[in-house]
């Protein structure tokens, strides 16, 4: 015991008054003394008394207990005025009441002191939360007050990864301690077991083994670790862990106590629902920021394609509806030497990026060879030889018709590797279908393609050509009765301008979710 302490705390003003009253009312020489050592005590009251080391021999000495196990002892000198004794009895027992209201009043000051510090660490951590600062910079800073209000050496804060499920160091304080991640089934981490457990954990360093937990979290042997799990309740549903908040020793030694892993745990709960929104805020920016960039590959597939006002509607329309952003469906069409029409349908076997990646390399190919080569079959020998690899890279294939209208000859040309909807519908409505001269491309590129030479009737044929997106998914019984209900369709309104034609076709009811379907694709053209 100190001779500040003594004086500080040992001698609090209710006692120094209640003693000065009695030695006034009764004419008592009082003196208050406290264990200063094991030979010589410590002069408390009064306490303008300079020059007194111990008691008289004379004097009636009496014990004042502590709630502490510390021994006062009240003395009283003589001479000793008529009932002075029974005054010192009565004195002593209120000497003994005054120091236990003494204790209560330091004990709750402490107590209000220790929550004022803790309910002002919640608020700030509630305003750190709600701030616009990132979650890994919003993490260390509430660490660091977490570890200056709760007098830990060093913190971590963990997270589990949506990515590769293993926990991440988030945020840390203090020195040492393991950074990279951590698997979540690891059989003698500490922090592993908490998480699974999703329970709080207080032990020392020295019930670790000191060459793997204990350098992992930074702790040395006698060190106090409290352990808490991150949990996030959502409104609806099961509460989950999302991560470990880590403490390791105390600035001042001792143990962590269930105050402390009282308080840690409300942190970590207002820590859970930061993160879980903070995921969610995430999760909707990259949503927005996928939603643009696939919004802006439909645009620039869609460019891709040759563009439909520089076409006649009346006799010239075709249409491209990818079942996801992009797809691997595509048309394009040529104006040829010597009045001739190039027209030309594909369908890679898939849809999504893989699909539009194939397209986009199959438009260029086509635009290149049909520039090059007059006759069909050789447009498509071409196109196979440029797309050969990438094919095989991706393992998919490529129905794909291209043919070249020759009014002034009366004749078609056409080539088919695979294609299985193309028509030729006559003035009457009749319709004629060309079949496929070729396996797809990608299946079995033959050494040489097929072309066949039909007649042409201009200004009464129409050459019908569409994907099978457009005809499977009609709300029909079979895939063929979804293609006759297309070529009937087309066939009743064969007079009609060719743009109304395409768009009665994509009107046509289909089944099922659209956006669970394939790519749709028709061109319609008469010239």
């Amino acid at each position: 015991m100190t001779l500040e302490r003594s004086s500080r705390e040992l001698l609090p003003e209710a006692v120094s008054q209640v003693l000065a009253d009695f030695a006034r009312e009764f004419r008592l020489d009082l003196h208050l003394w406290a264990p200063l050592d094991r030979h010589r005590p410590h002069h408390l009251f009064p306490p303008d008394s300079p020059g007194q080391t111990e008691t008289h021999p004379d004097s009636i000495l009496l014990s004042v207990p502590l709630r502490n196990g510390t021994e006062l002892v009240l003395e009283v000198r003589r001479p000793l005025p008529e009932a002075a004794a029974s005054a010192a009895h009565v004195l002593r027992t209120t000497l003994e009441h005054l120091y236990d209201n003494a204790e209560e009043i330091r004990f709750f000051t402490y107590e209000v002191s220790e929550r004022y510090e803790e309910i002002n660490l919640l608020y700030s951590i509630a305003e750190t939360l709600g701030s616009l600062l990132r979650m890994r910079d919003a993490a260390r800073l509430i660490l660091t007050e977490v570890c200056d209000v709760m007098g830990a050496r060093r913190g971590a804060l963990w997270v589990r990864s949506s990515e590769d499920g293993e926990l991440h160091l988030e945020a840390s304080v203090g020195p040492g301690g393991k950074e990279g991640p951590i698997s979540i089934s690891h059989s003698t981490s500490i922090t592993s077991l908490v998480f699974r457990d999703g329970r709080p954990l207080i032990l020392s360093g020295d019930l670790m083994d000191p060459a793997a937990e204990a350098a992992r979290l930074g702790a040395e042997r006698n060190d106090s670790i409290l352990s808490v799990p991150i949990r996030y309740t959502p409104p609806s549903g099961q509460t989950r862990t999302v991560g470990v908040i880590n403490l390791i020793g105390r600035r001042r030694g001792g143990r962590f106590t269930a105050s402390d892993q009282k308080l840690l745990s409300a942190i970590a709960s207002q820590v859970g629902a930061a993160l879980e929104n903070h995921r969610l805020m995430e999760d909707s920016l990259e949503q927005e920021r996928m939603g643009r960039e696939m919004e802006l590959a439909h645009n620039l597939q869609m460019k891709l394609l040759p563009a439909m006002d520089a076409y006649d509607p009346l006799c010239i329309a075709a249409r491209v509806e990818p079942a996801e952003s992009v797809g691997g469906d595509f048309y394009h069409l040529f104006r040829l030497a010597g009045g001739r029409f190039g027209v030309m349908i594909g369908d890679v076997s898939s849809h999504g990026f893989p699909a539009a990646l194939i397209m986009a390399l199959s438009l260029s190919a086509a635009t290149i060879y049909a520039s090059e080569v007059e006759a069909p079959e050789e447009v498509l020998s071409g196109m196979a030889h440029a797309l050969r690899d990438e094919l095989e890279t991706t393992e998919m294939y490529l129905t794909l018709f291209y043919g070249v209208l020759d009014p002034e000859a009366g004749e078609m040309v056409y080539a088919n590797a695979g294609h299985p909807h193309a028509f030729v519908l006559d003035a009457e409505g009749e319709a004629t279908r060309l079949p496929a001269l070729d396996p797809p491309m990608g299946i079995a590129d033959p050494a040489d393609y097929h072309a066949r030479r039909i007649p042409w009737r201009p200004g009464s044929d129409l050459l019908l050509l569409f994907t099978d997106g457009l005809s499977d998914t009609l709300n029909l019984e079979s895939r063929l009765s979804g293609e006759r209900k297309v070529v009937s369709t087309v066939a009743r309104m064969r007079e009609a301008p060719a743009r109304d034609i395409v768009d009665a076709l994509f009107d046509l009811e289909r089944l099922g979710d659209p956006s669970e379907g394939d790519d749709r694709t028709a061109v319609v053209v008469r010239v």
